[in-house]
């Protein structure tokens, strides 16, 4: 028997450790809710071995977040074989939950039958492309498979932060105004690039007003599926003053068709930086989609200060 100050016997008791008050308290662990649905990343493009590396660090980023994450990939373009499909991907997880329960029972364990979602599938897209999300829906429904399909990544604040990496590492952007380090060839004007008309260039232009916002020079979006449009941005940005150029692409990578991005670099007559990639934000903004939708409230994603 212990009391509030310590054990009554002299033996040791673990005692709970307090939370630390204030804001900076460290945040609760959190994992996966026992038989969650499995997180789907629905990955756009044609598969190959560079972006298999690419989705497979993005769902390293994720399970690292939320420690039990059942996540997986699928395909839009995938042969079920190397590269499983989307459609493959949801059935094997409607399978595999059902096997379990069967098993559960077969063993005299008193399991309720699962219901609500096998998975939530989340694409794998920085920001709108009707087309490609109209391929993905129509997917999940040739699954037969109950699953919950979530919006794009962006835009998110996060995203403007990866932007800002990829330029810095390109040495088209400052990587820190605070220390008000030069790069010579640092942009003072940044053409957006996305891919999926009109409301994808809307899309990205509110992640590259939080781009302007950190590097203090005018961003614009463009869509590099229409034609004209990045020369005709470049011109705006010319005219209106800015010198020196920079193009960043507002995308992941796997929806990027070979040889588009340099296409129009050229045609805007300027240096590019590499897409997002895996950058963690894009794993931290995969899982937040993934837990909005199941109603679990993990801490949002943060952004690092870019040094």
């Amino acid at each position: 028997m212990s009391s509030p100050t310590g054990p009554a016997s002299g033996l040791p008791v673990r005692m709970p450790r307090p939370r630390q008050p204030g804001r900076h308290r460290r945040p609760e662990p959190l994992a996966a809710p026992e038989g969650a649905p499995a997180l789907v990343l629905a990955v756009p493009g044609l598969p190959s071995a560079a972006i298999r590396s690419l989705v497979e660090e993005v769902v390293s980023i994720a399970r690292s977040e939320l420690p039990g994450l059942d996540a997986r990939i699928g395909y839009l373009d995938g042969d079920d074989g190397e590269f499983p499909t989307l459609q493959s991907i949801l059935a094997y997880a409607a399978e595999e939950r059902t096997a379990r329960f069967e098993q559960a029972r077969a063993a005299g364990v008193d399991a309720v039958e699962p219901d609500g979602p096998v998975a939530v599938v989340v694409p794998l897209l920085a920001g709108p492309d009707s087309a490609l999300l109209r391929r993905v829906r129509q997917a999940v429904m040739d699954s037969r498979v109950a699953a919950e399909l979530t919006d794009v990544l962006g835009p998110h604040p996060l995203l403007a932060e990866a932007l800002h990496v990829r330029l810095s590492e390109a040495g088209l952007a400052r990587a820190d105004r605070a220390r008000l380090f030069t790069v010579a060839t640092a942009a003072d004007g940044i053409i957006l690039a996305s891919v999926g008309g009109s409301e994808a260039v809307q899309a990205a232009g509110i992640t590259g007003m939080l781009l302007a916002a950190r590097l203090a020079v005018p961003v614009m979006a463009a869509a590099l599926d229409e034609e004209g449009s990045i020369a005709a941005i470049a011109e705006q940005l010319r005219s209106s003053g800015s010198q020196h150029l920079a193009l960043a692409p507002y995308l992941i990578g796997p929806e990027l068709d070979p040889g588009l991005l340099e296409d129009a670099a050229k045609e805007a007559g300027c240096s590019a930086a590499e897409a997002l990639g895996p950058y963690p934000a894009i794993g931290k903004l995969a899982l937040a989609k993934y837990t909005t939708a199941l109603g679990i409230a993990p801490p949002q994603p943060q952004g690092a200060p870019v040094r």
